[in-house]
């Protein structure tokens, strides 16, 4: 690239890329409406490499990097790996198990579980500031603090019921 065809090479290529970000934007926003609200869900592991993979081929559209058929074609094909995976992990615990992580406790009973939060990363002062986000003062009122599978941390008040099957009946 010459110098001076840093900043403006000519019309017909900004055209050329005005044409192909519309295009490309059309796709992929029709795209997202068939695919429906899991490609827009909180992300988990599974659902960011999708958004990040498809904001990837966006850009290789809109930089005539592949052509717009191309594009499309990448496009019909990560989403249809999504929901292909998305239905074995529906109909499989063992499939569930390897593309989705699994919700961890890092509180239970007024008690910090060091282990599992040195594996997440997580110190005492963000669990302390994820209780404060639910408006909680006494700690005595906190049963548990769960790290959820898209990365979000959960806050479960203590119940004054008792009942045989409760939100944390997942975690191991």
């Amino acid at each position: 690239m010459v110098m001076k065809d840093l900043f403006f090479k000519d019309l017909e290529s900004l055209i050329h890329v005005a044409s192909c970000t519309i295009i490309s934007y059309l796709a992929l926003f029709i795209f997202i409406r068939v695919s429906g609200k899991r490609t827009l869900s909180k992300l988990n592991a599974f659902d960011f490499v999708v958004v990040v993979t498809l904001g990837s081929i966006l850009s290789s559209m809109i930089l005539m990097k592949v052509t717009i058929a191309e594009g499309i074609v990448a496009l019909i094909i990560i989403i249809t790996m999504q929901y292909v995976l998305a239905y074995f992990a529906k109909s499989s615990v063992k499939a569930q198990q390897i593309i989705s992580s699994s919700p961890i406790l890092l509180f239970y009973n007024g008690k910090f579980l060091t282990e599992s939060m040195r594996k997440e990363l997580i110190t005492e002062k963000e669990i302390y500031a994820e209780i404060r986000k639910y408006r909680l003062h006494n700690m005595n009122e906190v049963q548990a603090v769960v790290m959820e599978t898209n990365g979000e941390i959960s806050v479960i008040k203590k119940s004054s019921k008792i009942t045989n099957q409760t939100s944390l009946d997942d975690l191991s």
